[in-house]
């Protein structure tokens, strides 16, 4: 074989070669993000009051804060002002009102007659009305709580005093009991996005944002150490234990997904 024909040979091969390895698709350990999950609240509104933030507002309400900004067209840094009217539903949403029960037999006869079929002369019997069908509800399986790539860690020490329980609007998280003056950490990495004492319930609360579905709380501080927009690793101490808001010294902590409560004993390591 001539030295040219060689070299062509030696081309095509070379081609063929780079065209497959072009077609390679490197697949990479992440997922798609999970939609978000916020319950709108037809018809409500919230009036920002001096001191709230977004944060907090979608906080006590259990909505993703992406979501109510969204509904309300505010965009990030999400600046909103004292006496403003956030909706908690997207403008589209409409409250759904049960038809009239009175108006159905008068819809029900006018459609019989029209049809044809003759009206009821006095004294004529009538049949029973056919019992109601009765349906057992069907059973709900539980949801899997969510996964998580965050490495939480426990925010204090102390004794575990309460449990999250699903729905119980005052355990959405675990209350952990110490001495006053416990330090409490940053269960992960993350950015502070609401700092102060205006939520009810919560007392002095910390709240820090880990990613842009997850968010951890911390209440009843007796003192806040980080304000809002500081940036705490994991472990660090950004607030001291205390009792405002709750009878005895201790820690709320929560975790929430999407705005919505999880329990945290399902993402922090086994003590």
């Amino acid at each position: 074989m001539s030295n040219r024909n060689r070299i062509a040979l030696l081309s095509v091969a070379l081609f063929a070669l780079t065209s497959c390895t072009s077609t390679v698709v490197r697949r990479t350990g992440t997922t798609a993000p999970a939609p978000r999950v916020s319950t709108p609240k037809p018809g409500e509104t919230a009036r920002v009051q001096r001191g709230d933030t977004l944060y907090g507002i979608a906080f006590r309400n259990g909505i993703d804060v992406r979501d109510l900004a969204a509904w309300n067209g505010i965009s990030a840094p999400y600046t909103i002002y004292p006496g403003q009217s956030l909706r908690l539903y997207p403008r589209a949403a409409t409250v759904s009102r049960p038809a009239s029960t009175a108006s159905r037999p008068a819809t029900t006869t006018s459609r019989t007659e029209a049809a044809g079929t003759p009206a009821r002369t006095p004294g004529a019997t009538t049949a029973a009305p056919p019992k109601p069908v009765v349906t057992t509800p069907a059973v709900v399986a539980p949801v899997a709580p969510p996964t998580s790539n965050i490495r939480w860690r426990w925010p204090a020490d102390g004794t575990l005093l309460n449990r999250f329980v699903a729905g119980e609007p005052t355990k959405q998280g675990i209350d952990i009991t110490g001495d006053a003056g416990t330090p409490v950490n940053a269960a992960a990495d993350g950015v502070v996005v609401y700092s102060g004492s205006g939520l009810v319930g919560y007392g002095e609360l910390v709240i820090i944002k880990h990613d842009d579905a997850w968010l951890s709380a911390y209440g009843h501080n007796r003192a806040r150490m980080v304000n809002e927009g500081a940036i705490v690793k994991a472990g660090q101490q950004i607030a001291v234990m205390g009792r405002t808001g709750a009878p005895r010294d201790m820690l709320h902590f929560e975790i929430r997904y999407n705005g919505k409560p999880v329990d945290p004993l399902v993402h922090l390591p086994k003590r």
